[in-house]
């Protein structure tokens, strides 16, 4: 005759061997977000604020070669540059992880910019209230790429150059494109930035959905 264990006893308030299995937990969704805008504008530093990694960053001392051509403003005290990108990641929650990929501000690199948008869910396009036409090619391609965005104005040393009003009017973007003001360097707005990003991609994603 064939061996049939017995089961297992069961004593009164044991935890069964179900419970004591610890509770399966799903990996967060990843969703790449990109940090674009012109030279000099705090990409790096937004990275860097709200990285939970150290942030990969790839920057050059810059030289007396660049003068004239690097111009990050009469006020930055600015010694190097992002020559290829910065990256850096941030869990949301326990369902959604953002990983960050700062574009290089030069035109001279603009080449990359492809590489680095594709297979974004949204963009915050930084910008310097003090130097706004810097800031015209990067609305520009995530205009032509169809990429939902969000213009985040930097408030460097705590100000604004011009006010929201005056920096939507002059960049002529669509009312529907959200302009913010954060600061860079602080964690908690640049989270905030990133998540009007996120209900802006979120917005885009149910609106064109079939009816």
């Amino acid at each position: 005759m064939d061996y049939v264990p017995y089961p297992e006893p069961v004593v009164a308030g044991a935890p069964s061997a179900a419970r004591r299995r610890p509770a399966t937990r799903t990996a967060p969704i990843p969703v790449k977000i990109v940090i674009a805008g012109g030279f000099g504008v705090g990409k790096t530093t937004t990275v860097g604020a709200i990285s939970e990694i150290a942030p990969l960053t790839t920057e050059a001392e810059m030289t007396a070669v660049s003068v004239g051509v690097d111009d990050p403003g009469p006020e930055s005290g600015k010694t190097t540059t992002t020559v290829a990108m910065d990256f850096g990641c941030v869990t949301i929650d326990q369902s959604l992880k953002l990983y960050l990929f700062g574009t290089p501000g030069q035109a001279r690199f603009g080449f990359m910019w492809d590489d680095l948008a594709r297979g974004a869910l949204g963009a915050l396009v930084v910008v310097d209230s003090s130097r706004l036409d810097d800031c015209y090619p990067a609305v520009d391609y995530f205009e032509r790429a169809g990429l939902p965005f969000v213009v985040g104005v930097n408030t460097f040393n705590g100000r604004l150059s011009h006010s929201i009003d005056e920096v939507r009017w002059a960049l002529a973007t669509d009312r529907a494109v959200p302009i913010v003001a954060f600061d860079a360097r602080n964690r908690l707005s640049v989270r905030d930035a990133l998540l009007v990003v996120l209900d802006r991609a979120l917005d885009r994603a149910v609106r064109s959905q079939p009816s």
